[in-house]
């Protein structure tokens, strides 16, 4: 797969309420765009171990855009892009928890899953957690649970397996 938007939600609680965003845009192989923001999450409460995986908190995002607001800033960068995320179907469900809480009609978009992917042509690797799969395939993830540092190791994993 030569283009393609990655992308990967930081959620701050089990509603799957989205507290952070990061995308990066591929084109023809190659990073062309990367996007990240934080967002007002709706209901506006952190769980303890969301903080705890992604230490975000409710003072950091309390002056933040609401999802619509930033989604829309992504839906120009993304146009018609197939989405490609680790462990696609969390991502799409969070995606589709917050369209549906801001009443907005869902695209239907095309997403492809990395996770999946690298458990098919990697069987013998110890796991395959994001940064797992993307150091051995030579990209070091510094900031695991950062939503644009995960976006930009899902984009490295699926330039090189999608």
């Amino acid at each position: 797969m030569k283009n393609f938007a990655a992308i990967d939600f930081e959620t701050a609680n089990q509603h799957r309420s989205i507290c952070s965003i990061g995308v990066v845009i591929v084109e023809n192989g190659v990073i062309i765009d990367k996007f990240y923001e934080l967002v007002k999450p709706e209901p506006n409460f952190f769980c303890g171990w969301a903080t705890d995986c992604h230490g975000l908190t409710k003072s950091d995002t309390q002056k933040a855009k609401i999802f619509p607001e930033v989604w829309e800033a992504i839906t120009e960068k993304i146009k018609d892009l197939p989405l490609v995320a680790h462990n696609s179907p969390f991502d799409e469900g969070c995606l589709r928890v917050n369209y549906a809480l801001y009443d907005m009609e869902y695209p239907d978009y095309q997403f492809y899953c990395t996770l999946q992917k690298a458990r098919e042509e990697f069987p013998n690797l110890l796991n395959h957690q994001l940064q797992t799969v993307s150091e051995h395939l030579g990209f070091k993830l510094d900031n695991h649970h950062h939503a644009l540092a995960d976006a930009e190791a899902c984009a490295a994993i699926a330039i090189k397996i999608l």
